[in-house]
């Protein structure tokens, strides 16, 4: 469905969205920062039997049972769809008619409850391998223990006698949490009770804490990875955007119009668009996608274009940022971050800023007017096209790094539909960059045509009666 923006700012429709479904190796967290308390709900793609699911998360206190909870992955779902990238198209109106184009099963064996007793002999082997069970819950379809080690190796033995299935090189990560003195949340499921639920994949599972660190570990992560991962982070406060500290942070290449094609193509162009822009900015780089009051009492816009409705107060509050349901300032800020283990060495580090300048990332497509052009401003209009459209293919070329010119004609035939005389006084366009021509002399010879038919034309006005 096509969504019309009301009358004012960009007035354009939506197309289409680059959610978070992209990119394979993905995760999704949520994170929100309130004082010197966070609230983290992570979700994940995981692919494989949920008996072999494990989750190892550093968290700097011990948890109590009020602290975690269970949420509907719906909510993830609502944030991603309305802060993804976004593809827009105009129309342009026709200068001879001036008028314009309206813009309106799981089999599973489950096992036997655990005894007292046998949760006694638990904790003695996990103490002989220096791991402490400070806390164990059960919430919803997980089971939860909150740990606590005197060495890594042995944290990692005990985890991987116990059925958790982690990296053997896990100790080289687990190590410097250890040192931090920082707890261990970790997470199994419990078979018995997801088949009670009837929920047929895993939910994403919410926990806060207090901390004066603002942080998201994502080093024992890359202990799974021979490669790179990609992660979104949805994050929200009171006051400004969420930023990175010891990692830049820089916006991701936006309002950039592009050719007409690429609407086809616009999940493959978006993937291209960051992987080059990753590439470009040193693979150790947090990039802007969004950024927006969305605040339930703010009256201005909260997209612009929305991709789809926006998501309710109801849903901030499950996202854990409850202040929302009482009308109090909410900003929304959406991270993705591209990390592999020898460009992030370090944990992300956020601060939270002043800063509430709106931000999106969004594409521009711009359909040509209809109807007969044959009028002098027509054929100006139709010689604007034909560079405009050029300027189109060269962006996509550096946004993606795409081969333009197998679509050259794309603008050629614009050229087409000029008069016989306006069409042999257009300059010939710089050819274009990174896929055939390279600039250069080249670049010379079209300047130099270029300057030779504005020579010619000056001439023909000069002898023309007046």
């Amino acid at each position: 469905m096509l969504l019309a923006h009301q009358a004012s700012a960009f007035c354009g429709f939506y197309v289409a969205k680059a959610d978070a479904t992209l990119f394979n190796d993905r995760s999704e967290v949520i994170l929100v920062r309130d004082g010197q308390r966070t609230i983290l709900t992570m979700s994940n793609d995981f692919k494989g039997e949920v008996k072999d699911f494990a989750m190892v998360v550093p968290v700097p206190t011990v948890l109590l049972r009020d602290d975690i909870k269970v949420v509907e992955r719906r909510v993830f779902d609502a944030l991603d769809a309305y802060s993804a990238p976004r593809l827009v198209e105009y129309y342009d109106e026709n200068p001879c008619q001036r008028w314009l184009y309206s813009n309106a099963d799981m089999q599973e064996s489950v096992a036997a409850p655990r005894t007292a007793s046998a949760m006694r002999q638990e904790e003695k082997a996990a103490k002989d391998k220096g791991v402490t069970i400070e806390a164990r819950y059960t919430v919803g379809e997980y089971d939860i223990l909150i740990l606590s080690a005197k060495e890594s190796v042995g944290l990692k033995e005990w985890l991987i006698e116990n059925g958790y299935r982690i990296p053997q090189t896990a100790h080289e990560v687990l190590d410097p949490y250890i040192k931090s003195n920082l707890k261990f949340f970790v997470v199994k499921v419990n078979l018995k009770e997801l088949e009670a639920s009837g929920y047929s994949t895993l939910r994403p599972i919410q926990i806060r804490y207090e901390s004066h660190k603002f942080m998201l570990p994502i080093r024992l992560g890359m202990a799974n990875s021979n490669g790179s991962q990609d992660m979104i982070v949805h994050a929200f406060t009171r006051t400004g955007r969420v930023e990175c500290v010891n990692y830049r942070t820089v916006k991701v290449p936006t309002d950039r119009n592009i050719p007409l094609f690429a609407k086809q193509r616009f999940g493959p162009f978006y993937k291209d668009l960051f992987a080059r822009a990753h590439r470009r900015e040193g693979r150790n780089t947090v990039f802007l996608e969004y950024a927006w009051n969305v605040t339930p009492s703010f009256n201005g816009m909260k997209c612009d274009p929305c991709v789809g409705p926006p998501p309710m107060p109801r849903e901030f509050a499950e996202a854990g940022a409850s202040w929302s349901q009482q009308g109090a300032p909410t900003f929304y800020t959406r991270l993705h971050v591209r990390y592999a283990r020898d460009r992030f060495p370090q944990d992300l580090v956020f601060q939270v800023t002043p800063n509430t300048e709106h931000f999106q990332a969004r594409y521009i497509l711009t359909h040509p007017a209809q109807g007969d052009l044959t009028c002098s401003e027509g054929q100006d209009y139709l010689e604007q096209l034909y560079y405009r459209r050029h300027r189109e293919l060269e962006e996509l070329n550096a946004l993606t790094g795409w081969n333009v010119d197998k679509h050259r004609d794309y603008a050629d035939e614009v050229k087409r539909r000029m008069s016989p005389e306006r069409r042999n006084t257009v300059a010939p366009p710089v050819p274009f960059r990174g896929s055939g021509g390279t600039g250069g002399p080249w670049m010379l010879v079209a300047l130099a045509a270029m300057a030779l038919a504005l020579v010619e034309l000056a001439y023909r006005n000069r002898l023309r009666p007046a």
